[in-house]
């Protein structure tokens, strides 16, 4: 099986789902179209398209990384401790953050993706 392949469903079950997948879920979607290919062909392609910069991987809390196509901008994500919801911040929200942390630290952040945990307003009021 040629590792092209599985690249392409991978980020096809990615576009699709407009949404952090862990590489199981990741697996199981690629598995419906390609029977034959085992987990580990789907998780050294993901390392693959981490690494060309095609797919992002993070630590969103739920206990396993997730993955999500690697978009034109970074974003980042507000990540509800509560009830799980994630929200999505624009780059240009963080940019100046990350700007000024360089410039006082002598500090080149190589990072593209910020997530901060808390709690969402609805949790907030909840006892």
């Amino acid at each position: 099986m040629r590792n092209s392949s599985a690249d392409q469903l991978i980020l096809e079950t990615l576009g699709a789902q407009k949404s952090h997948l862990t590489s199981h879920q990741i697996y199981e979607g690629v598995h419906l179209h390609l029977p034959a290919i085992n987990p580990s062909t789907v998780y050294r392609a993901l390392d693959r398209l981490v690494s060309l910069g095609k797919v992002t991987v993070s630590d969103m809390g739920l206990g396993a990384a997730v993955f999500e196509l690697a978009g034109e901008k970074p974003h980042h994500h507000l990540v509800c401790q509560g009830c799980g919801y994630i929200s999505m911040i624009a780059d240009e929200q963080i940019a100046p953050l990350i700007s000024a942390l360089e410039k006082d630290n002598h500090f080149v952040i190589k990072t593209n993706h910020l997530v901060l945990f808390g709690l969402c307003e609805k949790c907030q009021q909840t006892p």
